[in-house]
């Protein structure tokens, strides 16, 4: 028995696969974008020291972390380390929920999940109680798929094929 068609050419199934990855997208963009403007917006964040702050978290996971030297590194300025962060995180999510530059955004978005898991949850035991790396494994798939549909790449790559390419 045949699947209901929804455009002549595609089964339910079909346009299911096709937009399997679009949850994925809207959840880590929104995700994302939230963290960086929680980390900007919060007072305590944006310190080197103090309860709450970037430096103090820093210092609490630099011993236990993977790579100590990344910890060391961003505690030369943890403030600006902090911002980096933050504004990396709002450009990430932008970019995977617009779908602008869709696999250079989850590409930033994985090195900010792997420099989390490498520092800050490294030592959380057992290893599937911290969340870094699985949003880490879950940038994988836009990665190697980018943002096909519903994008800004999209619309770039439709226009060029009406236009001829690049000229």
């Amino acid at each position: 028995m045949r699947t209901t068609r929804l455009d002549g050419h595609r089964t339910w199934r079909d346009t299911a696969g096709h937009y399997a990855l679009l949850p994925l997208r809207v959840f880590l963009g929104i995700t994302f974008l939230y963290a960086g403007v929680d980390k900007l917006t919060d007072s305590a964040f944006m310190k080197s020291g103090g309860a709450g702050s970037i430096g103090n978290t820093m210092r609490a996971a630099r011993d236990s972390a993977a790579l100590p030297a990344l910890v060391d590194l961003a505690l030369k300025s943890p403030v600006g380390f902090g911002y980096a962060i933050a504004l990396g995180e709002l450009a990430v999510g932008i970019g995977i929920l617009l779908g602008l530059f869709g696999r250079l955004a989850a590409l930033g978005g994985a090195l900010i999940s792997l420099s989390l898991w490498l520092t800050v949850s490294w030592a959380t035991t057992p290893y599937y109680y911290g969340n870094d790396l699985a949003y880490l494994m879950a940038w994988l798939p836009l990665i190697l798929a980018g943002t096909p549909y519903l994008s800004v790449d999209a619309a770039w790559r439709a226009r060029r094929r009406l236009t001829g390419g690049y000229r």
